[in-house]
C-alpha cells in the first residue's frame, strides 16, 4: 500500500472509531448498530468491516483507545505525571467522547458478553512506569510496592467515576480525584514527593488548558 492510500486508510480507521465512540457513548453496545456507525463516519459499510470486522472488534478498540488522549500530551515526570494524567482523566471523562465510551464499555462489558481486562491493565502499566520513575527522584516510598499501588489507584479511579457518575453526571468527578490523592499522598510519598508534587485545584486548571 502506499504512503497517501495509508494514510487516508489510517483516516478513515480513525472517522468510524470516533463515529463508533459517539455511539457507543449514546446507546451502549447493545442500542449500537454498525449501520448508524457507519452513517456517523459518512463511509459505506464495507469500509466499516475493512477495518473492523465485527461490533466486538469496533468496542475492543475504542476500550483500548483510552490512554491515547491523554498520556502523549503529558510532558510532567514520575508522581507528578500519574496525578496529571488522573486529573486530566477527570477533566476529560466530562469533554472527550472516545475516553467517556471507552469507559462505558469497559465499565458494562460483562452485561454483553466480554471479558476484556486490558484497559485495566494498560492504566495500571502507565501508572507503575510513573511510580518507579518517580521512585528513582526520591518522590516514592521505597517500602510501596508499585503493582499493586498501580492496580489499586486503577481501581480507585474506576470506582470514583462510577460514584461521581450516579451523584451528578461526573461534574464532581476532579474534585473527588484530588481528595483521593490528599488521602494517598501520606501513605505513599516521602516528604520531598509530597513537597514537590502538586495535586491542587490549579494544577488541574494549568494541564487541562
Amino acid at each position: 500500500m502506499t504512503k497517501p492510500k495509508q494514510e487516508r486508510a489510517q483516516k478513515t480507521r480513525e472517522e468510524i472509531l470516533r463515529a463508533a465512540a459517539e455511539v457507543f457513548d449514546e446507546r451502549g453496545y447493545n442500542g449500537a448498530g454498525m449501520r448508524e456507525i457507519m452513517n456517523r463516519a459518512g463511509v459505506t459499510l464495507g469500509a466499516v468491516y475493512f477495518h473492523f470486522p465485527n461490533k466486538e472488534a469496533l468496542a475492543l478498540a475504542v476500550m483500548r483507545a483510552q490512554p491515547t488522549s491523554i498520556v502523549p500530551a503529558l510532558e510532567s515526570q514520575g508522581l507528578q505525571r500519574l496525578v496529571d494524567i488522573t486529573l486530566v482523566w477527570s477533566h476529560k471523562l466530562r469533554t472527550d467522547l472516545m475516553l467517556r465510551a471507552g469507559v462505558r464499555l469497559t465499565s458494562e462489558q460483562t452485561g454483553f458478553g466480554f471479558d476484556d481486562i486490558t484497559p485495566y491493565r494498560q492504566w495500571a502499566q502507565i501508572m507503575e512506569e510513573c511510580l518507579g520513575e518517580g521512585r528513582g527522584m526520591g518522590h516514592v516510598r521505597t517500602d510501596v510496592h508499585l503493582p499493586e499501588l498501580a492496580e489499586f489507584i486503577v481501581s480507585a479511579c474506576t470506582g470514583l467515576q462510577e460514584y461521581s457518575l450516579l451523584a451528578n453526571g461526573r461534574e464532581d468527578l476532579p474534585a473527588r480525584t484530588r481528595g483521593m490523592w490528599r488521602l494517598l499522598m501520606p501513605a505513599i510519598a516521602t516528604p520531598e514527593g509530597i513537597d514537590r508534587t502538586d495535586i491542587s485545584e490549579a494544577r488541574e486548571i494549568a494541564v487541562n488548558a
